[in-house]
């Protein structure tokens, strides 16, 4: 039995295995997927090709290369019958206020259509062949049960449209615009992986145990589902909502930040200068134009230096979810579906995280302090 070492609460700063997917250097406000940097792939690559980056581990090398991997994805878009058939009872039960939920179920009924065999007893091919069709199946699951908790009909993926076209365009019902499709696709891309946070960590944690790809991101759409995780874009939005003008900022601001409150869109548990994907995203957002975008950046301006004046050396900063929310508003994402659109590119790292950790046959499993009473105490026996 190895010695107990006491680690920093929540893991912070803690290494617990090694990875080729990529890392986040907090205190440079960089993050790379494998050798490049994630936003310079955002800003000149497809979500195609980041997707065979992070599961394959090289990018596509020729446009060839390229229509070679959408081609295989394409037929994987569409959901099997099996699956279909059981959508509009899970949309009926999760309703368009847990779409979180609904996609952790439809998911494992996908897996039982497929036959998910646990990784323990597959090939890294098999293991391949299931995170592909897993990854292309989570936008067309996640469409349809909008549409069904909508009252709507779903809408079968087009072969002809990207990933991300095909996404926003089986939720509205419309061809997306170039604009949009560009502007989610790089929210996508930077948001497919960001090192051993919570939900890729315990998709980690579960593909330690030898279990089946599907129980894994299962896993970790539950951790995703928190709102300290992915729930901040609908969030951050809401505070814009309620502050409402750029002349309520001030007082509005000062008042939550003085009673302790947290401002959404701010602060990073690993960024200790500007989150690199806010900076991006704000670019995106400024590029689409707007009002709501001219009172983000007014609003923006007006937290950061309410919270340097309040919260002096506390490092904070805008994140990803501020901006994120703003841009997912302009092309026409309704607020229930932000967290679950986070998920449509997060599954992609998820799988590749899985695929990794399947070929370490160690299993996960750290150890406790027990701080309660000293046992072993008598038993007392019933009055």
């Amino acid at each position: 039995m190895p010695e107990l070492v006491t680690v920093p609460r929540g893991l912070a700063g803690v290494v617990v295995t090694d990875t080729t997917i990529g890392h986040v250097r907090g205190r440079e406000g960089f993050y790379h997927y494998r050798q490049y940097s994630a936003i310079d792939l955002a800003e000149r690559r497809s979500l195609e090709d980041v997707w065979a980056l992070l599961i394959d581990g090289a990018l596509p090398v020729s446009s060839a290369s390229a229509g070679s991997l959408s081609a295989e994805i394409a037929p994987l878009r569409h959901i099997p019958p099996a699956v279909a058939a059981a959508l509009p009872s899970i949309a009926a039960a999760s309703t368009t206020a847990d779409p979180m939920g609904g996609l952790r179920a439809a998911l494992a009924v996908a897996g039982l259509a497929a036959g998910a065999r646990p990784l323990y007893d597959t090939s890294p091919d098999e293991r391949r062949s299931q995170a592909m069709r897993l990854c292309a199946l989570t936008p067309s699951l996640l469409a349809a049960l909008y549409r069904l908790s909508s009252g709507l009909d779903p809408i079968a993926p087009r072969d002809d449209l990207s990933h991300t076209a095909n996404y926003l365009y089986m939720i509205t019902g419309s061809v997306p615009s170039t604009e949009q499709v560009s502007a989610i696709q790089k929210y996508l891309i930077a948001t497919v992986d960001h090192g051993f946070n919570a939900s890729t960590f315990t998709a980690r944690v579960i593909a330690s145990t030898g279990a089946d790809l599907y129980a894994c991101i299962g896993g970790a759409l539950g951790a995703l589902s928190g709102p300290l995780h992915g729930g901040a874009p609908s969030r951050a939005l809401d505070t814009l909502d309620a502050i409402g003008s750029v002349s309520r900022a001030d007082g509005w601001l000062r008042e939550r930040i003085l009673n302790g409150d947290r401002i959404m869109g701010f602060g990073h548990p690993i960024y200790r200068t500007e989150d690199p994907r806010s900076r991006m995203l704000k670019g995106v957002a400024q590029s689409l134009g707007g009002d709501l975008v001219d009172f983000a950046v007014a609003v923006e301006a007006r937290v950061l230096a309410l919270l340097a004046e309040l919260k002096p050396g506390r490092e904070l900063h805008t994140n990803v979810e501020y901006y994120a929310g703003v841009v997912m508003e302009l092309c026409g994402l309704p607020r229930e579906m932000f967290t679950p659109t986070f998920a449509t590119s997060r599954v992609i790292g998820w799988c590749a995280n899985v695929l990794e950790q399947a070929e370490d046959s160690k299993i996960i499993r750290p150890d406790s302090r027990y701080v309660g009473p000293p046992p072993p105490q008598p038993v007392p026996d019933p009055a």
